[in-house]
């Protein structure tokens, strides 16, 4: 149970919160140079702040706000929208009335083995709707539009992920296997479904300009956290692996998974701590000696599994060509913003960012590559086996 002043700091998120963010992101379309967001609507930005900082003081005050896990995380949610609101509104961060958010949220984040700002649970997995409406931080379509289809792509991801790791106890060869493969597919092409109608009726200036600011980067006390990725759940790490096709020992991606862990619910770091130190499906394919390859089973769960590898480089290869081109490095490039220092939510400039994603889109989709090392040999060779 939460307490009386949790929820009505809840109620204020979910009502005068969203009406005043609204409000600022229509003065802000409104202008010719619309990432230009300073002294345009100070008044509501004031506002916001006070409010705001009159709901933190109390809960600072009153100490004892974490009534079991759910709750804590919820009110760190809250907390975390109000800091990346005012980011978004570029309030200075030495702001005094931002200083008890600080305290709260790096309190709550240090007991519940979370990163001390919001993170894309709170707004997908986790995000409780009251009466069919869960929180946002405008009543602009394009941000609902967002996020009911990001929400339905990491459900998807996630059952992906379930059906593969019910094959570990099992084992490749396991009548069973094939279902399971079978699902992960499944899930997986929805990905691909659900992205597409997504990319087809979100608006580019809208996301851009009034969605996707407040996923910046912004300081906590005195650390720099990076935005929240709607990739901040351990599911598309857990097919990446189980997969075979990025690896824990790989540097690069090991660093991937070590700068994301606090960013994903405790549950979700521990079965992907779990996955790092599996044998992936594929390298079981490919120990499977000579004389099991002539039996029944091998060629229908081979074919079955690298069509669950195939279906994921095309979420991957989608993710690339569509919502980083198009909705991020086009616009960018269009009103000539690419070089801006806050164009990234992850943090790095947008061209360091792209080469990052480049190798991650590689690793997935298995694309041969001479500096990282991808499975394109493996896959060509059980290919072959077929």
């Amino acid at each position: 149970m939460s307490t009386q002043l949790v929820n009505e700091f809840d109620h204020w998120i979910r009502t005068r919160f969203i009406d005043l963010n609204t409000d600022l992101e229509n003065l802000y379309f409104e202008q010719s140079a619309r990432e230009n967001v300073a002294a345009v609507g100070d008044h509501l930005k004031t506002v916001l702040l006070e409010e705001g900082d009159r709901f933190i003081t109390q809960l600072l005050s009153e100490g004892n706000t974490d009534e079991g896990f759910d709750s804590g995380f919820d009110l760190l949610g809250n907390v975390g929208f109000f800091l990346a609101a005012n980011r978004r509104h570029e309030v200075d961060e030495k702001h005094p009335s931002l200083k008890s958010a600080s305290a709260l949220a790096m309190q709550l984040g240090a007991s519940l083995g979370v990163v001390p700002r919001f993170a894309s649970a709170h707004l997908e997995t986790h995000n409780r709707a009251i009466n069919g409406k869960y929180k946002t931080f405008t009543h602009l379509e394009d941000e609902k539009i967002f996020l009911d289809y990001n929400t339905r792509g990491v459900l998807a991801f996630i059952r992906a992920s379930e059906a593969l790791l019910h094959i570990l106890p099992l084992g490749v060869s396991h009548p069973i296997a094939l279902d399971l493969f079978k699902a992960a597919k499944i899930s997986l092409n929805q990905v691909v479904e659900s992205n597409t109608e997504l990319f087809n009726i979100l608006d580019v200036d809208r996301f851009f300009y009034s969605v996707r600011p407040y996923y910046k980067t912004h300081k906590v006390g005195r650390h720099e956290y990076r935005g929240a990725n709607a990739g901040d759940f351990s599911g598309i790490n857990v097919i990446d692996l189980l997969l075979g096709l990025c690896r824990g020992d790989d540097p690069y991606y090991s660093q991937l998974l070590v700068d994301k862990f606090l960013f994903m619910r405790p549950e979700d770091q521990i079965v992907l701590r779990d996955c790092m130190r599996r044998t992936s499906l594929m390298d079981e394919f490919l120990s499977v000696s000579s004389e099991e390859r002539q039996s029944s089973w091998f060629k229908t769960h081979l074919q079955a599994f690298l069509d669950v590898c195939s279906a994921h480089g095309e979420t991957a290869k989608q993710h690339h060509e569509q919502l980083i081109s198009r909705f991020i490095v086009s616009p960018a490039a269009k009103y000539e913003l690419s070089k801006r220092q806050d164009m990234t939510a992850s943090g790095p400039p947008l061209e360091i960012l792209l080469a990052a994603l480049q190798k991650l889109h590689d690793l997935r989709t298995a694309t041969p590559r001479d500096d990282i090392p991808t499975r394109y040999e493996d896959i060509q060779t059980l290919h072959s086996y077929l």
